[in-house]
């Protein structure tokens, strides 16, 4: 117990030390946590109990041509979101051995580098509170088989993990977990707009299925990437390696349940 408690204090003597924007604390939501778990628990509290009462004795919305606009937004914004990495030099990333070289950076370059991981940060952050719609429209258009404890609970994490990653702990892993995450909803809002756009485009859609592996492959390389950087010793904030890679590994279970649940009991 007591050497759990001298990692747990040394990794939060780390994270006191890590280098962060201070531009980050004038941000819109980024001043305190409370408009954020406000946002949270306005959502949880409508999509787990207000919205099911409300449209309890009430047809479904029809909201096609919202649904459509809303995931091509999604779609560009998330390609917008992947082009950002194109803002890092690769070479401030990874070391010759594959390690984050942030820390060893010359001063003004270790700041641009800061800044730019700042701002990518705060813009994916932004997107995982406009991803909270997609439950309230499952509410809204009476779909609640689909507000699963898994859907629930990857969209809040995700929109309070980023916040807190932006906010309290800073480091260079988070661009290569943001830019996998970001490629994956291209394809995820991709395939919502196709199946948005009516039932004559059903036929382009069956590649359901994959769409669970292609988050399971995302997932593995996160872990795989975060499990090299402990392994090597990186000079990253291993905090927040250890954040990151027990957040995975829980996404990589329940993910696996989901795809068991939806597909391996229907072949059997």
């Amino acid at each position: 117990m007591t050497s759990l408690i001298r990692l747990v204090v040394s990794n939060y003597n780390e994270v006191l030390k890590n280098v962060k924007d201070p531009m980050v604390d004038t941000w819109f939501l980024m001043e305190s946590p409370s408009p954020m778990l406000c946002i949270v628990g306005a959502y949880l509290l409508f999509v787990l109990k207000i919205g099911p009462k409300m449209m309890e004795k009430r047809p479904a919305f029809q909201l096609n041509t919202v649904m459509i606009a809303y995931n091509a937004f999604q779609v560009l914004f998330s390609i917008w979101l992947t082009s950002l990495i194109l803002n890092v030099n690769i070479k401030q990333l990874f070391s010759a051995h594959g390690c984050g070289i942030q820390n060893r950076l010359p001063n003004s370059q270790n700041v641009n580098f800061q800044a730019a991981m700042s701002r990518g940060a705060w813009w994916y952050f932004f997107a995982k509170i406009i991803e909270l719609l997609d439950t309230v429209f499952f509410v809204l258009r009476k779909k609640q088989n689909q507000v699963t404890f898994l859907h629930v609970y990857h969209h809040t994490m995700t929109a309070v993990f980023s916040w807190c990653y932006l906010k309290f702990l800073p480091g260079e892993q988070g661009v290569l977990i943001g830019f996998l995450n970001s490629m994956v909803h291209v394809i995820m809002y991709s395939y919502y707009l196709i199946a948005a756009l009516g039932p004559k485009y059903r036929k382009y859609l069956w590649w359901k299925k994959y769409m669970t592996w292609i988050q399971l492959l995302q997932f593995a390389l996160m872990l795989v990437y975060l499990v090299l950087t402990l392994i090597m010793d990186c000079q990253t904030p291993k905090a927040l390696t250890y954040f990151f890679t027990i957040s995975v590994i829980i996404f990589i279970y329940l993910f696996s349940d989901f795809y068991r649940q939806a597909y391996r009991k229907k072949v059997t």
